[in-house]
């Protein structure tokens, strides 16, 4: 994701403007991520990537058969 990217740059004096259309990129997905960084889907799938982790916590193998 080069949204972090674009926001070193903004902090550094480079306009947003300019870095994305360098970048080509939309700036209305850059300004919805400022406000929300993580989205919902991604949360979900660190939740059931932790769920997994912990099912296999106890297997010496870690879940390989």
């Amino acid at each position: 994701m080069m949204y972090p990217l674009v926001r070193e740059l903004a902090v550094d004096g480079i306009p947003v403007t300019v870095t994305c259309r360098v970048l080509k990129i939309a700036r209305a997905p850059y300004y919805r991520w400022l406000t929300e960084p993580v989205t919902g889907a991604d949360l979900v799938a660190a939740h059931r990537a932790n769920a997994l982790f912990d099912a296999h916590r106890d297997d010496p193998e870690f879940g390989y058969r």
